[in-house]
Protein backbone atom coordinates (compact mmCIF):
# COMPACT_ATOMS: atom_id res chain seq x y z
CA UNK A 1 0.00 0.00 0.00
CA UNK A 2 1.47 3.18 -0.91
CA UNK A 3 2.39 5.53 1.71
CA UNK A 4 2.64 9.71 1.40
CA UNK A 5 5.27 11.56 2.94
CA UNK A 6 5.01 14.09 5.06
CA UNK A 7 7.08 17.62 3.83
CA UNK A 8 9.36 18.83 6.81
CA UNK A 9 7.63 22.24 6.45
CA UNK A 10 3.97 20.66 7.12
CA UNK A 11 5.32 18.52 10.00
CA UNK A 12 3.41 19.85 13.11
CA UNK A 13 0.11 19.65 11.55
CA UNK A 14 -3.06 17.49 12.17
CA UNK A 15 -2.86 13.97 10.26
CA UNK A 16 -5.27 11.05 10.08
CA UNK A 17 -2.70 7.77 9.75
CA UNK A 18 -3.41 4.01 9.38
CA UNK A 19 -0.33 2.35 10.14
CA UNK A 20 -1.16 -1.57 8.77
CA UNK A 21 0.76 -4.75 8.97
CA UNK A 22 2.83 -6.08 6.28
CA UNK A 23 -0.07 -8.35 4.06
CA UNK A 24 -2.75 -7.49 6.20
CA UNK A 25 -2.03 -10.18 8.60
CA UNK A 26 -4.58 -10.40 11.88
CA UNK A 27 -2.66 -10.50 14.80
CA UNK A 28 -3.29 -7.74 17.11
CA UNK A 29 -6.20 -9.98 18.71
CA UNK A 30 -4.24 -11.97 20.96
CA UNK A 31 -0.98 -12.06 23.45
CA UNK A 32 -2.20 -8.25 24.71
CA UNK A 33 -0.62 -7.01 21.07
CA UNK A 34 -3.37 -4.20 21.87
CA UNK A 35 -1.29 -3.31 24.80
CA UNK A 36 2.25 -2.94 23.05
CA UNK A 37 0.41 -0.23 20.61
CA UNK A 38 -1.20 1.38 23.48
CA UNK A 39 1.82 1.78 25.48
CA UNK A 40 3.65 3.45 22.72
CA UNK A 41 0.89 5.55 22.57
CA UNK A 42 1.04 6.47 25.48
CA UNK A 43 4.82 7.67 26.21
CA UNK A 44 4.38 9.86 23.13
CA UNK A 45 1.33 11.26 25.00
CA UNK A 46 3.19 11.73 28.45
CA UNK A 47 7.04 12.68 26.71
CA UNK A 48 6.70 13.49 23.07
CA UNK A 49 4.03 16.48 22.73
CA UNK A 50 1.46 13.85 20.83
CA UNK A 51 -2.24 14.45 21.06
CA UNK A 52 -4.51 11.91 19.58
CA UNK A 53 -8.04 13.14 18.49
CA UNK A 54 -8.90 9.31 18.00
CA UNK A 55 -7.89 6.03 17.63
CA UNK A 56 -8.93 2.79 16.95
CA UNK A 57 -7.05 -0.63 16.98
CA UNK A 58 -7.95 -2.82 13.82
CA UNK A 59 -7.28 -6.54 13.81
CA UNK A 60 -4.25 -5.69 11.54
CA UNK A 61 -3.83 -1.92 11.18
CA UNK A 62 -5.06 0.96 13.15
CA UNK A 63 -6.60 3.97 12.74
CA UNK A 64 -5.60 7.70 14.35
CA UNK A 65 -5.95 10.93 14.17
CA UNK A 66 -2.81 13.03 15.45
CA UNK A 67 -0.73 15.89 16.23
CA UNK A 68 2.23 16.38 17.96
CA UNK A 69 5.27 19.01 16.47
CA UNK A 70 7.19 16.24 14.64
CA UNK A 71 4.46 13.99 13.34
CA UNK A 72 7.54 12.13 11.07
CA UNK A 73 9.88 11.26 13.95
CA UNK A 74 5.96 10.01 15.78
CA UNK A 75 5.59 7.44 12.97
CA UNK A 76 9.19 6.76 12.73
CA UNK A 77 9.87 5.88 16.71
CA UNK A 78 6.02 4.27 16.60
CA UNK A 79 7.10 1.54 14.11
CA UNK A 80 10.37 0.81 15.03
CA UNK A 81 9.46 0.39 18.58
CA UNK A 82 6.46 -1.62 18.19
CA UNK A 83 7.95 -3.48 15.37
CA UNK A 84 10.92 -4.23 18.11
CA UNK A 85 8.15 -5.27 20.42
CA UNK A 86 5.74 -7.02 18.55
CA UNK A 87 8.60 -9.56 17.35
CA UNK A 88 9.28 -10.19 20.95
CA UNK A 89 6.11 -11.08 21.22
CA UNK A 90 5.87 -13.55 18.53
CA UNK A 91 9.14 -14.78 19.75
CA UNK A 92 7.68 -15.79 22.79
CA UNK A 93 4.22 -16.55 21.40
CA UNK A 94 4.01 -17.63 18.09
CA UNK A 95 7.45 -18.09 16.38
CA UNK A 96 6.14 -20.11 13.42
CA UNK A 97 4.03 -16.35 12.80
CA UNK A 98 7.00 -14.58 13.06
CA UNK A 99 8.66 -16.32 10.51
CA UNK A 100 6.01 -14.69 8.03
CA UNK A 101 7.15 -11.27 8.62
CA UNK A 102 10.99 -12.09 7.44
CA UNK A 103 11.91 -10.34 3.86
CA UNK A 104 14.11 -11.42 1.13
CA UNK A 105 17.15 -10.38 3.28
CA UNK A 106 16.37 -12.33 6.60
CA UNK A 107 15.30 -9.08 8.49
CA UNK A 108 12.11 -8.89 10.22
CA UNK A 109 9.64 -6.20 7.95
CA UNK A 110 6.66 -5.84 10.65
CA UNK A 111 4.76 -2.60 9.25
Amino acid sequence: MPSIRIKKELNDRTYFVTPTVKNWYYIFDRYKRWEILADCLRYHVENKELKIFGYVFMLNHLHMIVQCPDVIGFIRDFKKFTSRRIQTNLQQTEPNVLELFRNSEGLYEFW
